[in-house]
């Protein structure tokens, strides 16, 4: 298993000014590579399939990939020495990303989904660096010891578990400061409840009203960082705006506008954080919707949408759900599902048959049972069927009666 410590670095004047002379320099790098890869699909694409009799040949060489452009290293030293200074595994680094860019804009990621074409990066646009190895104990107190770049003074907040080890470190520029991250990996892998055994299962239904409802009828309200930080951020936004291009006043607008959305942020992440290790600390298994939040992101919800963060918070529930207890319980890992959400606020929870209802219908009325309750409650007990491998329409189990029937069923008249 493979997780991510981050740390707040302490440097000195002296380590800053070394941070950013590698940032340069390996930003630099990575144009000079990204362009080397551009250069040569310009040269030996063609869109017809014969050519001129007097033309220009360009010189003929392979298709520079990783290996090839990670061979250019040693030669790069030796033309540029002030490159000595920077970590070879950090170099291979930059070449790796260079790769993986254009991978990802040629053939796509393991779903095929393509990204745009990789662009050059400004100044502001590179603010990372990885340390792919490190030694066998690189920290020790609150210093974390750095291959070539020498010992870093970061608030060790929270220690490393117990047989987990250091994989990589990753150097990161934000707005308040900077940053470490720690990837740490256990070669054990937990153990998970089968769902079968499941005890204490619940439903969840995201919402822009309540953050999330649960089958239950308890719900979470939804905090909305974004929206009551807004005036705020208005207001630095227009001082940024206001101020000339280039002048020192705007660099100290920029990195004030930067910080207040990085509160924002980080406010958000705490909440999700919370929200998930409650829901986790009391249920063994949380069912859950599988959103198409870019979808979402594109409609006139897209500000709530955005503001909830309900992607960044259903990727912390099911990272925290496979660690939740680790690695004290017996290396237990809690479940975590994800259902198709077709249906679920218009099906009825009690009987299965559909009710038609629009978004401003917040109450389920079900005119075949009389079953009433919640709008999201009757999605979120859906959910939760559907998780435990029971289709909504089947009588013969209903997480209703489970959970102590809530709702109103009116006997019908005939």
């Amino acid at each position: 298993m493979r997780s991510a410590y981050q740390y707040r670095l302490r440097l000195t004047k002296s380590q800053v000014t070394k941070i950013e002379k590698w940032l340069d320099m390996l930003r630099h790098q990575y144009n000079y590579l990204l362009a080397d890869r551009f250069n040569w699909y310009e040269q030996n694409r063609c869109s017809v399939n014969s050519c001129l009799l007097v033309c220009h040949l360009p010189e003929l060489r392979n298709n520079p990939d990783y290996f090839s452009q990670k061979r250019t290293l040693p030669q790069l030293k030796k033309d540029r020495p002030w490159y000595k200074e920077i970590h070879a595994h950090v170099l291979q680094d930059c070449v790796k990303r260079v790769d993986l860019a254009i991978a990802q804009f040629l053939k796509g990621d393991n779903n095929g989904k393509k990204s745009g074409r990789p662009r050059f990066k400004s100044k502001n646009r590179y603010k990372s660096f990885t340390f792919p190895s490190l030694s066998k104990t690189p920290i020790n107190g609150n210093i974390l010891t750095l291959p070539k770049f020498g010992q870093v003074k970061m608030i060790y907040h929270r220690p490393i578990p117990d047989g987990f080890k250091i994989k990589t470190a990753t150097i990161t520029r934000k707005a308040d400061g900077y940053y470490v991250t720690l990837s740490i990996q256990d070669d054990s892998v937990p153990d998970v409840i089968p769902v079968d055994k499941v005890t204490n299962p619940i439903g969840i239904d995201m919402g822009v009203k309540s953050f999330l409802v649960k089958s239950d009828r308890t719900e979470v309200p939804i905090p909305q960082y974004y929206r009551k930080a807004q005036k705020q951020l208005k207001k630095i936004q227009k001082a940024v705006s206001r101020s000339k291009k280039g002048s020192n006043n705007r660099k100290k607008a920029v990195i004030k506008l930067g910080k207040a959305h990085k509160k924002v942020a980080d406010t958000r992440k705490d909440f999700h954080f919370k929200a998930a290790k409650e829901l986790l600390d009391n249920h063994d298994l949380v069912a859950h919707e599988k959103l198409n939040i870019k979808g979402l992101a594109k409609t006139k919800m897209a500000k709530s949408v955005l503001d909830a963060g309900w992607g960044q918070f259903l990727s912390i529930l099911s990272v925290k759900a496979v660690r939740v207890a680790w690695p004290t319980a017996l290396n237990a890992g809690l479940i975590t599902k994800a259902v198709n959400p077709r249906n679920t606020s218009q099906n009825c929870s009690n009987c299965g048959k559909k009710v038609p209802k629009k978004l401003k219908d917040r109450i389920h009325c079900c005119p075949h049972c009389g079953y009433v309750t919640d709008r999201d409650v009757n999605a979120a007990i859906n959910i939760l069927n559907l998780a435990v491998g029971h289709p909504v329409s089947n009588k013969a189990y209903r997480v209703t009666e489970l959970l102590g029937g809530f709702g109103k069923k009116p006997a019908l008249s005939r």
